[in-house]
């Protein structure tokens, strides 16, 4: 990947929708020979896919809450995760490291649809406890950084 590539992948972040013209023009090259860089960047699996950013609140998930799941000791890590799967309420899902396993972001309508949500958590096979934050207001999400230089 040189210095091109980097300003292709981050003109994307910026703009998912933006044509091979227009990256083409950003970068100085013409529209085949940014065709052909975005092709290779996918099938290298650096750019995974495109998808439209949407307001939570517009589709009627009004609360965000970040819940930490502790596992119990017996419990089967993929096996969890596989269940977690299944929770259309959970937006993102990471495992971590320290005092919980797993950190959910749940997006949810109202303070009824978050408890339903954690009581389903608390439920599942191998949850041993869970912890939750309610998210109050969000200052920035999908924030696009500045991609590290080559080394």
């Amino acid at each position: 990947m040189d210095a091109v590539d980097r300003q292709l992948i981050q003109a994307l972040r910026e703009n998912g929708r933006a044509s091979y013209a227009e990256l083409g023009r950003l970068v100085g090259l013409s529209g085949p020979s940014v065709t052909d860089r975005i092709n290779r960047l996918e099938q290298a699996g650096v750019i995974t896919g495109y998808r439209a950013t949407v307001a939570p609140a517009a589709l009627g998930l009004g609360v965000t809450a970040l819940v930490g799941l502790q596992l119990s000791d017996a419990a089967d890590h993929e096996d969890v995760a596989g269940r977690l799967r299944d929770l259309d309420e959970i937006e993102d899902c990471w495992f971590i490291a320290g005092d919980d396993s797993y950190m959910l972001k749940v997006r949810v309508g109202d303070v009824d649809g978050l408890e339903h949500t954690i009581r389903r958590l608390s439920g599942t096979k191998g949850v041993a406890r869970t912890r939750t934050t309610i998210v109050l207001s969000t200052k920035w999400e999908n924030r696009v950084g500045a991609l590290p230089e080559e080394a």
